[in-house]
């Protein structure tokens, strides 16, 4: 278990880190344009991913009262960028130090909606993990939207044959 999903830690790290890099060579106007999505344009999606990112750890450090980034955000998008590498670096070398009782522990929280779950970190991670790359899709098509055609492979079966 603890393998896998030091691998898809690994693999969120690298995919966020390349569809950054284009992220970062667009224009403000490309980033802030409102396209009907999800999160309606590019850095809100990017937004979503580091809130998600950060509210799950919060989440699992028993952090009593959780702070949604993006309320108040008012930063750069590179700030933002930072950021959330920064939060995907902290889960990778989380779990690649995170004992397989950590990884099987099972441990409560509340979703935004106040219900209360308790579940196993490692099915957290899953979730974490494909929810980012669910999101990452629709930066794709967002940043195609905004003619940028230099997209990069970010595809887990590539990053696993670069290992």
């Amino acid at each position: 278990m603890k393998k896998m999903l030091s691998q898809y830690a690994a693999y969120n790290l690298w995919a966020n880190q390349r569809i950054i890099e284009v992220i970062n060579n667009l224009s403000d106007e490309q980033t802030e344009r409102h396209i009907e999505s999800s999160f309606n344009g590019i850095q809100k999606t990017l937004l979503h991913l580091w809130d998600v990112e950060s509210i799950w750890w919060q989440r699992l450090k028993l952090t009593e009262t959780q702070v949604w980034q993006s309320d108040n955000y008012t930063g750069s998008l590179m700030e933002l960028t930072n950021n959330l590498l920064a939060q995907s670096k902290q889960w990778k070398e989380w779990i690649d130090i995170a004992t397989e009782a950590a990884l099987e522990h099972e441990f409560i929280y509340r979703n935004s909606k106040k219900d209360q779950f308790k579940q196993p970190v490692y099915e957290m991670l899953m979730h974490l993990f494909n929810h980012q790359t669910y999101h990452r899709g629709q930066i794709v098509t967002l940043i195609r939207q905004v003619g940028e055609p230099n997209i990069p492979n970010t595809d887990l079966i590539s990053f696993l044959r670069k290992k």
